[in-house]
C-alpha cells in the first residue's frame, strides 16, 4: 500500500457512486450518493492522489484461505458459492493481513467503475485498479481502533460485512437485503452468533447513510462512524 498523504475512497454501486476525501489523515469532505451525471463535474476526480481506494459494490466475491487458493481453480470456488453468468470475468487478489484470497468477479452489469477508473490517478499517473467493496473493508479492520472491528457497506440490496476481534477475522459475508431495517437485522444476528454486545461497540460503515439508518443504529451501538 502507498504512503498516505492524502487518500480518496470511493465506492460504486449501481445506482452511483460516493466518495470520502482524506488529507493527512483527517477528512476534508464526505459525499453522499451521487448519480452517474456527475462525474465529470466532480473536482475530486482532478486531483492525484497518494492513495486511491476505488471499489466496486459487487456481491460476487468468496475468501478463501491461501492453504486451498488455486488459480487454476478460481472460478470453480467462486461459482461454488455465487451465481455466475457463462461471461464473468474471474480474478483473485491476496489479502495477505488474513493469509487468505478474495475470489470475485466484477461483472455485475456496469460500467460506472471504469470511467472512474479511467479518470484517477495516483500521484505517479498510474491507473487505478477496482477492486470488490469486500476487500477494502477487509483491509479497513487494521485502521479500526476498536478491539470489536464492525465495517459494513450497504446499497442496492446487499450488505457487505465484516468482523473482527483484534487481529483475528470472525466473519466475512455478504447479505442480501432489499432494505435497510433488512440490513440491520443481518448485522444484529451476526453480534448475537458471535457474543459481541452492541452496546459496548462501534459500528462503521464505508458507504453514506441518511439520517434515519444513522440515529436506528445509534438506539444500539456506542457510536456510527463514517469511514
Amino acid at each position: 500500500m502507498r504512503a498516505t498523504g492524502n487518500r480518496i475512497s470511493v465506492q460504486v454501486s449501481l445506482s452511483g457512486y460516493s466518495f470520502s476525501v482524506e488529507e493527512e489523515g483527517a477528512h476534508v469532505k464526505q459525499s453522499g450518493w451521487l448519480g452517474a451525471d456527475r462525474i465529470f463535474t466532480t473536482p475530486e476526480f482532478q486531483r492525484r492522489y497518494d492513495e486511491v481506494q476505488l471499489s466496486l459494490l459487487t456481491p460476487k466475491c468468496t475468501l478463501v484461505p491461501s492453504a486451498f487458493y488455486s488459480e487454476d481453480n478460481s472460478r470453480a470456488m467462486l461459482s461454488g458459492v455465487v451465481e455466475l453468468g457463462e461471461s464473468d470475468q474471474v480474478s483473485a487478489v491476496p489479502v495477505e493481513e488474513f493469509s487468505a484470497w478474495l475470489v470475485y468477479s466484477n461483472s455485475i452489469g456496469e460500467s460506472l467503475s471504469k470511467v472512474i477508473s479511467q479518470s484517477l490517478k495516483y500521484m505517479d499517473g498510474d491507473n487505478v485498479p477496482v477492486l470488490p467493496e469486500m476487500y477494502w473493508i477487509l483491509k479497513s479492520l487494521k485502521e479500526c481502533p476498536e478491539y470489536n472491528k464492525i465495517i459494513a457497506s450497504y446499497r442496492d440490496g446487499f450488505l457487505h460485512l465484516a468482523v473482527a476481534q483484534g487481529k483475528s477475522l470472525m466473519l466475512s459475508n455478504i447479505f442480501p437485503a432489499a432494505d435497510f431495517t433488512t440490513a440491520e437485522y443481518f448485522i444484529f444476528n451476526v453480534m448475537k452468533q458471535l457474543q459481541l454486545n452492541p452496546e459496548v461497540s462501534s459500528v462503521y460503515f464505508r458507504t453514506p447513510l441518511d439520517i434515519e439508518e444513522e440515529m436506528s443504529l445509534y438506539r444500539y451501538f456506542k457510536a456510527v462512524v463514517r469511514l
